[in-house]
């Protein structure tokens, strides 16, 4: 009711905006404008009685004075008699008239329309400051977990089947009998909230990997709270409640260039009415993404209109970033990689291995990615392999002390035990 009333009014303004105009263009049609000769008339009477005055003052002599009336009514005489007399002015020409008619209307209309397109009816004008503090409060007032859980549950319905479900719920099922058992099992509550992920308990997948994380205490790492994050915002349907914006400063503190937790911090702005905080945090996430990052797609299609919200039309969404070649497995890969299967596993770590394996062959590379090699092989077994590897780091890098310490920490992870002082090289 109130959007109408708004649009009501805005109509009767704009309606008598276009009525003063238009009248004072179609008069323009009806107006003669005044004689020639009266017009003269008057102005030769001012210049007889300006001529008395000047006598009256003295600034004119009695001769001149009397040249100037005789010339001054010898012209009065010539008007009178219809030299010269002539009608100026008049109305305004018909074409004029009908194109200032027309951009009256096309003026009006198309304030009107603008307006509909971009203006936002039923909505008051409201100042950046007052914007701002709405949003704070939208963003301090949002629900909590729980709440979004349930509201998502409730539109969602029944979680989708897939092949391999019914195989895979049983399994959970005994995996969640078992870890009542072992409590303090890392492994299996890791395993237990994926595999929770996949059958679309989100709820439990939480809990499980809540349970990581307090067991793991002060060495878990930043990739465990990001997923407890994932699985959070997933869980509420892609908001970001408080208690998952906790969990992106907590990993923020320790990573600052986190992808995950810079992803869902401009989603949270985006959602409590931040757009321009959304571009600052999202144009930061576009340069430390990889080719490969998930949101990417996503944030390159949002960044052009975030930045014309934002006040920044300058803004030149940069080229996507390049694949990288030969890009070895790293700490996260050869972790996710000893919790599947030994074949997924190999079949994964194997691409990786060969790529990273012909890159450091032909243009060598640092000791972190020589030691993510040797820790590779050591999960697919190949002993052989990881010993030559290792032998020709620690060539590499025999004058570094801290690069070989650090690949002979890794070996001896690895289970290389080679009989030589793992201190030298």
């Amino acid at each position: 009711m109130s959007n109408l009333v708004q649009f009501a009014g805005f109509a009767v303004i704009a309606l008598g905006v276009a009525l003063v105009l238009g009248r004072a263009v179609l008069r323009s049609g009806a107006i003669e404008a005044a004689g020639g000769t009266e017009r003269a008339m008057r102005v030769y009477r001012d210049q007889l009685s300006e001529v008395d005055r000047d006598l009256v003052r003295g600034t004119l002599a009695p001769a001149e004075a009397e040249r100037l009336r005789l010339e001054i009514s010898r012209r009065i005489l010539d008007l009178d008699r219809g030299e010269g007399a002539r009608r100026v002015g008049g109305p305004a020409p018909g074409v004029m008239r009908g194109v200032a008619l027309a951009i009256v209307i096309v003026a009006v209309l198309g304030s009107g329309a603008l307006y509909m397109s971009i203006g936002a009816p039923g909505y008051r004008d409201m100042p950046l400051l007052e914007r701002h503090a709405s949003a704070e409060e939208a963003r301090r007032t949002r629900p909590g977990q729980a709440q979004l859980e349930a509201d998502f549950a409730t539109a969602m319905g029944a979680p989708d089947a897939f092949e391999g479900r019914e195989a895979l719920e049983p399994m959970v099922e005994q995996l969640r009998a078992a870890l009542l058992q072992r409590p303090d099992d890392v492994t299996g509550f890791r395993l237990l909230a994926q595999n929770e992920a996949r059958l679309g308990n989100y709820r439990a997948a939480i809990d499980a990997q809540e349970r990581v994380i307090m067991l793991l205490g002060d060495s878990a790492t930043v990739g465990e709270d990001a997923f407890l994050l994932d699985l959070m915002a997933i869980a509420a349907g892609g908001f970001v409640s408080p208690e998952a914006e906790a969990v992106i400063e907590q990993i923020l503190r320790r990573d600052p260039t986190n992808g995950v937790a810079l992803y869902y911090t401009g989603r949270m702005y985006a959602q409590t009415g931040r757009p321009d905080r959304t571009f600052r945090v999202w144009r930061r996430l576009h340069d430390v993404s990889t080719a490969d990052a998930p949101w990417l797609a996503e944030i390159r299609a949002a960044l052009p209109e975030l930045a014309r919200i934002s006040g920044e039309p300058r803004y030149q969404l940069p080229p996507a970033p390049v694949a990288e070649i030969g890009r070895g497995p790293s700490d996260a890969d050869i972790d996710a990689a000893e919790q599947m299967d030994p074949e997924d596993r190999a079949e994964m770590i194997e691409g990786m291995v060969a790529n990273l394996s012909a890159r450091l062959g032909n243009e060598g590379g640092s000791a972190e990615d020589w030691a993510q090699l040797i820790r590779a092989l050591g999960v697919l077994g190949r002993e052989e392999q990881a010993l030559a590897i290792l032998g020709e780091a620690r060539q590499v890098f025999a004058a570094e002390a801290e690069a070989l310490a650090m690949i002979n920490a890794v070996a001896a992870e690895a289970g290389l035990q080679t009989g030589q002082d793992l201190g030298a090289p």
